[in-house]
């Protein structure tokens, strides 16, 4: 089943990743392809629907059709048969592997997940860019192909998410803006509804429908990073790191800094970061 596109982002950012081969393939029209049945996918992939339109049958239960727009992310383990339309399918494709992370997260990460892109010639141009990065056997080129991937994963969930909510985008996107620019003021849920002339909850609501993240909740997450990176630097008090970031009472930040990083800000650079 598909999960929600942050909760995917959250996974892919968190779980490493080896990426492996990239294609273009071009299906005869009416074609099926069944070599999957009988032997299930080995890796996850991006699906980049090109041209045309395809089913992708996963476990004989799970339909997908792709035309233009349409990605699928996962399906690891899986049997797979396509069932390709009057017009013939191209399409993009990248192999990919989790490597590590829990269990849970690589569970999430191998089932199948579609999004909705909006046709847009730079993600074409970024999975021609991985082509050419893939079919060059020097390190760096290598790395070259790990970045593009991630430069892919990226724009295409930012579509996803531009295209589930194009009523609040623009809003939300400069409240974002705001917050990281304003984080060190003392922001609330009021504060930051009337700039936008909206009712709190309502403007809470499509905050959280849009980052994922109720609009506190991502203040304060915004400033414990920007705390751990101050901290890790040595050079500064824990009460001047959190007067920095917004808080006057230096053990109320202590303690929101140990619940979000999982040790007291005295030990930040001393300790593994969670």
């Amino acid at each position: 089943m598909p999960i929600l596109y942050e909760e995917l982002a959250q996974d892919l950012a968190s779980v490493p990743l080896d990426v492996f081969g990239v294609y273009r393939t071009e299906l005869t029209p009416g074609g099926l392809y069944d070599g999957h049945v009988m032997q299930p996918t080995t890796k996850c992939a991006i699906i980049l629907s090109l041209n045309g339109q395809a089913d992708f049958v996963f476990n004989e239960s799970e339909r997908y059709r792709l035309d233009p727009g349409k990605v699928l992310l996962g399906g690891l383990g899986k049997q797979l048969k396509i069932e390709v339309g009057d017009e013939g399918f191209e399409y993009g494709l990248v192999h990919y592997l989790p490597t590590g992370g829990s269990e849970d997260a690589i569970r999430r990460l191998a089932e199948v997940s579609m999004l909705q892109v909006t046709p847009d010639p730079e993600i074409v141009q970024l999975h021609s860019q991985l082509l050419q990065a893939a079919s060059s056997p020097d390190s760096m080129s290598l790395l070259e192909k790990k970045a593009l991937f991630y430069r892919l994963l990226n724009k295409l969930l930012l579509s996803e998410r531009l295209n589930r909510n194009p009523e609040s985008y623009t809003v939300i996107d400069e409240a974002i803006q705001y917050i990281q620019m304003h984080y060190m003021e003392p922001l609330t849920l009021q504060r930051l509804a009337e700039r936008y002339r909206m009712k709190p909850k309502y403007f809470s609501y499509l905050f959280r429908k849009y980052v994922g993240l109720a609009p506190i909740d991502y203040l304060i997450q915004y400033r414990m990073n920007r705390a751990n990176e101050l901290l890790l630097q040595g050079r500064f008090p824990v009460a001047s790191v959190a007067r920095s970031v917004g808080y006057s009472d230096p053990y109320y930040f202590s303690r929101l800094f140990k619940k979000h990083k999982g040790l007291p800000p005295g030990q930040a650079g001393h300790g593994p970061q969670q």
